[in-house]
């Protein structure tokens, strides 16, 4: 398998070093929809210093460091020894062995003689500091036979090439990371690799990252015990623990915050978790799927994200195209959207170039609310300009309003205040009104839609006399 170059991951020029004695930068391939860590190899990379860019190859037979021109990894660094380390890889982990080198082996600013470094760990030889990654290749796929697999839906050839990987990889119980735009089916692709896993039988726990209040996210994962903080009068069971047998859906990972991620890691890595509060740890036994609508190589870049836990959580991701990138899977969707709302509605023919000229920036989700919006606005109708229900931030020819624009007091015997205040009610309301129809009253699928902490989102409903049902409280 061909070594996959760095320098799109670290913003740096890897050069080669070729018989001619000239350098030669290595191209990056085009990643694929699907793309996963190489598990038999690794490589050591030099990313600062006299040895800036230079590389080579880990794999279960060892390599040797040094300054003698005959190790795998060479090094002119005068703080290196001649024949400094040797490495190869194990499992998840790369072991570094010193050989008695004069300056020394460290890991974490401690000397070692043998030490087990994660994948996106960083070891120094003497002064030069050097990272451990793993090689992320393309995995192609033939194209799945069938347009849909579970919920999912299309014939576009990415997505049935994902289809088919989905069942390939959901026997097995390595991490995944799917990335996408807003709208693109993450947490559709979660469920579809759930249901065709041996922990089907298990539940599958959704965590929204993004949706918990920040001093509670921890205890939200991880559990608490009673008496852990303020208010907690009695232990509770984090997400990881009701995930226990199953699988747990990190939904917008990106959005955790940098305190976390070494907890995370060690979930990952040692299959444990610490409650809040506890002593102990108590083991998990869980799948983990991750998604997010950022790009995790962009955030490790900016410091935002652990290159280590980026590289323990993606040993498999998959990207999802936009539904501006499969225009020719807009009538499927349209139909399959149809078929969950139980009607059909005459679609006008006229409308579907428009259709397919529309950018869609909330993808997949937003053509579902428009196929929504259709059906529940036309029903008996003899022909359906389907187009003119796509929401604008601009008024566009031919298209139509969802619903009546909120009216605006014209009672100009109240304060301003009090007409603003006016116009927020009568929008909220309905907003919120709207929202849980379109998402059968379920309260949680709603908050989560709208980006409102479920709390707020009943306190919302409370304020305007809106009754719902909570499937969690049912629970």
């Amino acid at each position: 398998m061909a070594p996959v170059c760095l320098a799109a991951f670290y913003d740096t020029e890897v050069s080669v070093a070729r018989d001619e004695g000239t350098h030669v930068t290595e191209i990056l391939p085009a990643s694929g929809s699907v793309t996963r860590l190489n598990p038999t190899s690794a490589r050591l990379y030099v990313p600062t210093g006299p040895d800036k860019g230079k590389s080579a190859l880990v794999g279960s037979t060892p390599i040797s460091v040094g300054a003698d021109p005959a190790c795998q990894l060479t090094l002119v660094d005068r703080s290196v020894s001649r024949r400094h380390a040797e490495v190869w890889r194990e499992a998840d982990f790369v072991i570094v062995r010193d050989l008695g080198s004069t300056n020394g082996t460290f890991y974490h600013d401690a000397r070692v003689r043998e030490v087990s470094v994660p994948l996106g760990g960083e070891i120094s030889f003497g002064k030069t500091r050097v990272k451990i990654v793993p090689e992320e290749v393309s995995v192609e796929a033939k194209p799945h036979v069938s347009e849909r697999l579970g919920a999912l839906v299309g014939g576009d050839l990415r997505m049935r090439e994902i289809f088919t990987l989905i069942e390939d990889i959901a026997e097995s119980e390595v991490t995944v990371v799917i990335e996408g735009e807003t709208g693109t089916g993450k947490e559709l692709v979660a469920r579809a690799i759930h249901e065709h896993s041996k922990r089907k039988k298990g539940e599958l726990v959704v965590f929204d990252c993004s949706n918990q209040p920040k001093d509670l996210i921890e205890s939200a994962l991880f559990g608490h015990v009673k008496g852990a903080f303020t208010g907690a009068t009695a232990p509770r069971a984090g997400a990881f623990e009701r995930a226990h047998g199953g699988t747990i859906f990190l939904d917008e990972l990106g959005e955790l915050g940098l305190d976390l991620q070494p907890k995370l890691l060690r979930v990952l890595e040692n299959r444990e978790i610490q409650k809040v509060g506890g002593d102990g740890y108590d083991p998990v036994d869980t799948r983990v799927i991750a998604a997010t609508n950022r790009n995790l190589r962009a955030e490790v870049r900016a410091g935002r994200f652990r290159e280590d836990l980026y590289y323990r959580l993606a040993v498999v991701k998959i990207q999802l195209p936009p539904l501006r990138e499969r225009l020719a899977d807009i009538p499927r969707l349209v139909t399959h959207f149809m078929e969950l709302n139980h009607a059909q509605v005459p679609i006008d023919p006229s409308s579907w170039d428009r259709l397919r000229g529309h950018t869609w920036p909330g993808n997949v989700r937003e053509l579902k609310n428009v196929v929504d919006r259709a059906v529940a606005l036309s029903r008996n109708k003899p022909s359906v300009d389907l187009a003119a229900f796509i929401q604008h931030d601009e008024p566009m020819e031919h298209a139509g309003p969802l619903t009546p624009a909120v009216p605006i007091s014209t009672d100009f015997g109240v304060s301003f205040k009090e007409a603003k205040g006016k116009v927020i009610s009568d929008f909220e309301s309905r907003y919120i009104e709207g929202l849980l129809r379109q998402h059968d009253n379920n309260i949680s699928v709603a908050s989560r839609e709208a980006g409102i902490d479920r709390k707020h989102f009943k306190e919302l409903m409370r304020k305007y006399g809106i009754t719902a049902r909570d499937p969690e409280e049912e629970d």
